[in-house]
């Protein structure tokens, strides 16, 4: 059956379901479904919480009247294994639906076309792609893991209309307004972890903890610091109870004296070998971030130079500026990315595609994706 208009705003229903889960449900992806009957909504659901029911069954549950010989509209394919529980085909099939109607095949390995085919096999029409570009962008951190091993990472800054994040000397607070801010903490307040690097830690002498927002999940701060230099009197390191702290240092520094200080403390530390360039390999450490912690985003909020190494080897895939209607005019002033290259031509310059722009009071929040190299 092809798909019509009438799907795709059923669809476009699940999938605004669906991102209820964001922060929720990770490392598994948001999934949202809609159970209709004669044209009519008898029934809806989305996947919560990772570890609980999944969007299907939550739906069949919700349902008014039976489902039986209904049409249900799911953002991603439905799996066919047990995991942490059981088979939403399963649920489908013994609900009795009559056609299943889904944004997008799931490239997970247990899945992967077999939920189609256990669907068809009990002879239940499905049709596959409505709105799958949108499933798409839903679920862009859980593709990226799930195909590449590696996390979603968000490059965030807050910068003046002429492109500064601070003045020379370091001052920054506050560039951008307070609704921006608050932005901010909400972003905190669903990712995996939030990066930094060690001198922005201690000019700022930040927390790194969302407050004044509902809290999805507890991010982990990770400082990348290659010498240890965190003060155990920083503000990172006494709210050591409220949120999991890592830092990132080069590993001729384990063993030290001041390894074991933050150790004693509760900090973990990972040990990484430098690259040619006498930089912490990265690319290493969001590989082990995503198999040993199973993350899926990561916001970094600085400096320009963790933002300069991330760029340069292409590990970004979103960035987040706040423009705050401020100017500098001051040619020392800071930028928000240093990659260290010196660049003769704009065209050497790297290429963002505009997803999103948001107005936040006076601030513009500019929503962007990197274009791949």
């Amino acid at each position: 059956m092809p798909i019509a208009d009438n799907d795709k705003k059923w669809m476009q229903k699940a999938l605004k379901l669906a991102q209820k889960g964001e922060g929720f449900v990770e490392p598994n992806p948001m999934v949202g479904c809609v159970i209709v009957k004669a044209d009519k909504l008898i029934g809806q659901g989305y996947h919560k919480q990772f570890g609980t029911p999944h969007a299907e069954p939550n739906a069949i549950n919700n349902c008014k009247v039976s489902p039986r010989r209904a049409t249900a509209y799911v953002t991603l394919e439905p799996c066919c294994h047990h995991g942490k529980t059981p088979p939403c085909t399963d649920a489908l099939i013994t609900a009795g639906v009559s056609r299943v109607v889904i944004a997008m095949a799931d490239p997970f390995a247990k899945v992967a076309g077999q939920g189609l085919k256990t669907l068809r096999k009990h002879g239940i029409t499905v049709d596959v792609g409505c709105c799958e570009e949108l499933a798409k962008q839903l679920n862009e951190p859980y593709l990226k893991r799930l195909t590449t091993g590696m996390p979603w990472i968000i490059s965030k800054w807050a910068q003046t209309l002429d492109g500064y994040i601070a003045t020379h000397t370091g001052s920054s607070k506050w560039i951008s307004n307070e609704q921006s801010r608050q932005h901010v903490h909400e972003l905190r307040a669903r990712v995996d972890a939030v990066m930094i690097g060690i001198t922005t830690a201690i000019a700022d002498n930040a927390t790194l903890t969302a407050r004044n927002v509902p809290v999805k999940r507890i991010a982990t701060r990770i400082v990348i610091d290659p010498t240890l230099k965190l003060p155990t009197t920083s503000n990172l390191v006494k709210t050591i109870d409220q949120a999991p702290l890592i830092l990132v240092s080069s590993n001729v520094m384990k063993d030290t004296t001041q390894a074991k200080r933050l150790i004693q403390r509760g900090v973990e530390l990972v040990y990484l070998k430098p690259d040619k360039d006498g930089r912490l390999n990265l690319r290493s450490l969001l590989k082990q971030l995503v198999t040993f912690k199973q993350m899926t985003n990561i916001l970094v909020e600085g400096g320009a130079t963790v933002h300069g190494q991330l760029f340069k080897r292409q590990l970004v895939d979103q960035v987040l500026a706040f423009v705050a209607p401020k100017l500098l005019g001051d040619p020392t002033a800071l930028s928000p990315v240093n990659t260290g290259k010196s660049l003769k031509t704009i065209t050497q310059g790297m290429t963002l595609q505009l997803r999103n722009a948001t107005q936040l009071d006076e601030d513009l929040m500019l929503d962007y994706r990197v274009m791949t190299q």
